[in-house]
């Protein structure tokens, strides 16, 4: 006859172990469940701070055929999308650019801006410049700084520009620090 070995007076019963394990596992899977949609709602709900913006993103600016062949500036309007976080606008003005056309229908873009204070410049046609109010600076038609005397750090800023389909104008559009000797993005 053989004798089993006799039960381990420390050792819980079987049935104590199975209760625990069962008891774990209800305690884990719940756990998860609950867990999973605060996490889901945190991660929608965070999800605009984490996307990227699309600056810097080419947009449809003006009709080559609404430039004049002499080359001389005219201002339009930017108007793009806007994301800020939660809100999305369709064409809201983000800016203004002089388009000029030059020869073989090239087209040169220039900012608004100037890039000594942020104020706007106004194209004066009778002086062939364009004039900055706010310091009485001027820049020539291709941007470049006329007075050696100007506060200005550096020219207009030239933006790239695109035809596409042989008629449209598009715009690289991005605004840049003011005060600052190199073109920073803002």
């Amino acid at each position: 006859m053989e004798h089993s070995p006799a039960p381990d007076p420390a050792a819980p019963p079987a049935g104590d172990r199975r209760e625990f394990l069962t008891k774990a596992a209800a305690i884990a899977i719940g756990g998860a469940i609950t867990a999973v949609p605060p996490v889901a709602g945190l991660c929608v709900f965070l999800d605009p701070l984490r996307r990227e913006s699309p600056a810097g993103a080419s947009v449809l600016v003006a009709s080559l055929s609404a430039l004049p062949e002499g080359g001389e500036p005219r201002k339009f309007p930017v108007l793009a999308t806007k994301v800020d976080a939660w809100n999305r606008a369709n064409n809201v003005p983000v800016g203004a650019v002089y388009l000029q056309r030059l020869k073989d229908n090239q087209v040169r873009a220039l900012n608004v801006v100037c890039p000594h204070a942020g104020c706007f410049v106004n194209y004066r046609p009778g002086e062939n410049d364009f004039f900055c109010p706010c310091h009485d600076s001027r820049f020539a038609t291709d941007g470049a700084i006329l007075d050696p005397k100007s506060p200005s750090p550096r020219p207009l800023d030239d933006l790239p520009v695109e035809i596409r389909k042989g008629t449209e104008v598009w715009v690289t559009f991005q605004n840049f620090r003011a005060g600052e000797h190199k073109k920073i993005p803002v």
